[in-house]
């Protein structure tokens, strides 16, 4: 659910996601099963290659928020995510790709540094390279309701130097997920019945990142 940008502002877009650990010889769902899904096109292969940043005392992390530049996938760029709402959803922002961080994405992240006291100047924390292979779930007329990946993780901790590597699944609502709360948890919830049912266990961490800096 994006909506569009001014030139030189970021587009913005609500992640609302389910997440889950998967074991390595576990079989991706049939999704076809979930009501409204007429249609399941993929996987497609997208290689994935992320590093993260924050402060020193992971200031911006300490607040709900990760800052990443990513390559790959149709969405690459600079990213930044904000706190989960109640929904479970978070507001990301999105640049184009470039070597440095986007001045807007620096102003986006000031306050919050800032309000923690700590500098401004960010510092790679986290290297994350995902072989993710991507299902868009379709309904009757062809509209996207979900995106499933299957992401094989490689994970690097900057600041420990250590690496670790696992498998998980993301369910996230589409552009013609239902409109009403009740309605989109209804389907996260069908959805998450799907995934457990298929072997898989909700994640154990709230995020790659988290997962990667052993949070």
């Amino acid at each position: 659910m994006s909506a569009a940008a001014e030139p030189d502002e970021p587009t913005r877009s609500l992640e609302t996601e389910l997440t889950f650990d998967v074991d390595p010889d576990i079989a991706v769902p049939d999704w076809r099963t979930l009501a409204g899904v007429a249609a399941v096109e993929g996987p497609e292969l997208r290689p994935l290659d992320a590093a993260y940043f924050d402060t020193a005392d992971l200031a911006l992390g300490r607040a709900g928020y990760a800052v990443r530049r990513r390559t790959g996938g149709p969405d690459e760029g600079w990213h930044v995510k904000g706190p989960k709402d109640a929904e479970g959803g978070r507001i990301e922002q999105h640049w184009p790709l470039a070597d440095a961080p986007p001045p807007g994405l620096t102003a986006a992240i000031d306050g919050v540094v800032a309000a923690a006291g700590e500098p401004g100047a960010l510092s790679l924390i986290a290297r994350i390279r995902n072989d993710r292979r991507a299902y868009l779930l379709r309904d009757a007329s062809g509209a996207v309701i979900a995106e499933f990946v299957d992401d094989h993780v490689r994970a690097l901790d900057e600041r420990r130097g250590a690496q670790s590597a696992w498998r998980e699944w993301e369910f996230e609502l589409g552009p013609a997920a239902p409109s009403t709360r009740p309605e989109r948890a209804a389907l996260l919830a069908a959805a998450g019945e799907i995934a457990l049912a298929a072997g898989a266990r909700p994640a154990a961490s709230d995020s790659k990142l988290a997962r990667t800096l052993g949070l």
